[in-house]
């Protein structure tokens, strides 16, 4: 797919039934009317680094809602050291968030998207990185008329013993779903991925689990350093655009 050179770029605040959402918007300045995906972050929170990311998806041809899910706590948390001080209030924002609220907000990212002359609002898919990996499903498990696709990359806590696990919304995830699982990762270990995937082949989803040699936790992001793995990212970006495009053009 070529890349699109110009994009208008946006932060505005989207209204919820928690307040005002500050978020992150990308999309080609000619095109249109061009297919949605909603960007959920990961647990460092909404910063630069995932801007880019967000942009990378716009520059082929997408709608990017990029949101700050820690809006009902704070407007700009950005971890910036990977200390235990320093990470202790990013899962303390973390633990605050439930997969009916993150549903709620998408409802409200999707009653936007609705009133924009830009989008192609019949034609919406979805990518969350990390703790994002189950929101994403409990997104498509509750929005099954309006998600098209859905990605988990290095997705955390998709299998818990809790009444809202993840793995237990399958049977309700009507689109494809592609996960991309590390091999080195204590968020998503391989007894839980088998889990996962049990789940899913006995709720009749459309899925993809992949695994990514040599990759750890947070294998996707340029600037975590000594984590970062250029060939399972460059990887991670094919298997995310052909699942765009095979569930939102046309």
């Amino acid at each position: 797919m070529d890349y699109i050179a110009a994009m208008i770029e946006k932060h505005i605040d989207i209204p919820t039934a928690d307040g005002a959402m500050n978020t992150f918007v990308a999309y080609p300045d000619e095109g249109g009317p061009f297919p949605v995906v909603l960007f959920h972050m990961d647990a460092p929170g909404k910063r630069e680094e995932l801007h880019d990311m967000a942009r990378r998806i716009a520059a082929v041809g997408y709608y990017v809602v990029l949101p700050n899910l820690y809006y009902r706590r704070t407007r700009d948390f950005v971890l910036r050291e990977r200390t235990p001080e320093a990470m202790a209030p990013m899962f303390e924002h973390m633990a605050s968030l439930s997969n009916a609220m993150v549903v709620s907000d998408t409802r409200a990212m999707l009653d936007f998207v609705d009133a924009q002359p830009e989008v192609n609002a019949a034609r919406v898919g979805a990518v969350g990185y990390c703790m994002s990996g189950p929101f994403v499903m409990a997104v498509a498990a509750a929005l099954p008329q309006r998600i098209q696709a859905i990605a988990s990359i290095h997705g955390a806590n998709l299998v818990t013993d809790r009444d809202d696990s993840p793995h237990l919304m399958a049977a309700d995830i009507k689109c494809e779903a592609y996960f991309a699982c590390a091999e080195t990762d204590k968020w998503a270990s391989k007894e839980l991925v088998d889990t996962l995937e049990k789940a899913l082949k006995e709720g009749g989803t459309n899925y993809r689990i992949e695994w990514y040699p040599g990759a750890e936790h947070g294998f996707v992001f340029p600037k975590r350093a000594g984590i970062y793995h250029q060939p399972s990212a460059e990887r991670h970006w094919v298997r995310l655009f052909d699942l765009f495009e095979r569930n939102l053009r046309g």
